[in-house]
């Protein structure tokens, strides 16, 4: 099979009842359990799709792993490492069955915070410290990670290309090349159907739209 010359990352966030009080915002990012299987089911058999999870939430070993499992689907887990074993959250335990389950795992910082607005120090737990716990937790080298908020600049950029992390993701939206070390994704929504999954994954966008995307992506590489 042809290697696909773009791709789409599909982000997901949480799953099925609230398991705890979420953060401002952050239910517009939470699906049903029949909205993420449509989604699984769209994407079964496309090579130019890739599945990733923010936040570490239960939901992604209780409800995602075994769905995951019966299509023969591999999804990337970015896993906030300081917070571990809180109500609603993966544990150590949850982040080993994703591995020994042949999932990866990377890391969404330490406490999600935005790493566009934190001092250095700050920066080391989000970056070397979330990195080096996860890698000792899943025995495997954690050289990846989703930017929380997809909130970034060129200072960003610089510590994480500084700390030799082989990929950043976004949240920018749209295609991105498969080999791409910055990679944009776009996050499921409390409202998607159907329509909104076929137009996500094999939509076209306008050149506007494609070009907004363009300026707005050299934007946020450049400003700080």
């Amino acid at each position: 099979m042809a290697a696909a010359r773009s791709v789409v990352n599909l982000t997901v966030h949480g799953i099925g009842p609230y398991p705890r009080t979420l953060d401002p915002g952050e239910d517009g990012t939470w699906v049903t359990v029949g909205q993420f299987e449509q989604v699984l089911d769209a994407v079964m058999g496309r090579p130019d799709v890739r599945i990733t999870f923010d936040d570490g939430n239960a939901s992604d070993v209780e409800i995602a792993l075994p769905r995951l499992r019966e299509r023969g689907l591999t999804a990337e887990f970015f896993v906030l490492a300081g917070l571990l074993g809180q109500p609603g959250r993966l544990d150590a335990d949850g982040v080993r069955e994703l591995v020994r389950a042949g999932m990866r795992v990377g890391s969404h910082g330490w406490a999600h915070r935005d790493w566009r607005r934190i001092g250095r120090q700050e920066a080391d737990e989000e970056i070397g410290r979330a990195n080096a716990l996860l890698s000792d937790l899943t025995g495997q080298p954690v050289t990846r990670v989703a930017i929380p908020f997809g909130s970034y600049d060129r200072h960003v950029l610089h510590r994480l290309r500084r700390a030799g992390l082989s990929r950043a993701y976004t949240s920018d939206g749209g295609r991105a090349r498969p080999d791409a070390w910055l990679q944009a994704r776009t996050s499921l929504t409390c409202d998607l159907d159907d329509a909104w999954t076929r137009a996500v994954l094999d939509g076209r966008p306008s050149l506007r739209t494609r070009a907004r995307r363009v300026a707005a992506r050299a934007f946020k590489r450049l400003r700080g």
